[in-house]
């Protein structure tokens, strides 16, 4: 590169004011085509688990317990999204959309990309390590006994004491 060429850039740069924007301070309006954060309607949803499958960075959980109740838990792992918007073309429902207004989802803890939504106590169980629940008995109807534990030292003989030997 020749000096003349570079002084070219440089001179007019020294009396123009800075470019730089004070980011924090003075923010700017975020583009309405700007896709963030991804919202999820529990009333549309049916479940189907079709988002989760989709989702090419597996950013996706779902954990249903009753698609009748609606009793549904969405999960979503921020730190993998990739914000492509397939999960918004493969839900039918129309039960996602992703957001413009929220795109400062940096976080210096990664416990706090994991987001759990859906009723309180479908959302503590999801927490707690409990993925699926026993169905209660239709009404009128009793539950069935489980079958008792085997006593102690009741059980299945080795083969040597059954043989007689």
């Amino acid at each position: 590169m020749k000096l003349a060429t570079m002084f070219q850039d440089v001179f007019p740069s020294l009396f123009r004011a800075p470019i730089t924007e004070r980011y924090p301070f003075e923010r700017r309006e975020t583009p309405d085509r700007l896709r963030s954060l991804l919202s999820w309607d529990r009333e549309q949803c049916t479940g189907c688990g079709m988002c989760a499958t989709d989702c090419p960075s597996q950013a996706i959980e779902m954990v249903v317990f009753d698609k009748k109740a609606r009793s549904i838990v969405f999960g979503l792992h921020v730190d993998r999204c990739t914000f492509c918007g397939q999960c918004t073309y493969s839900c039918k429902q129309g039960s996602l959309t992703l957001e413009h207004g929220a795109w400062e989802l940096a976080s210096l803890d990664r416990g706090n990309l994991m987001i759990h939504l859906g009723q309180a106590k479908d959302v503590q169980d999801v927490l707690a390590g409990i993925t699926s629940r026993v169905p209660a008995p239709p009404p009128g109807e009793t539950p069935r006994p489980s079958d008792p534990p085997p006593e102690e030292g009741r059980g299945v003989l080795p083969t040597s004491e059954v043989a007689g030997g």
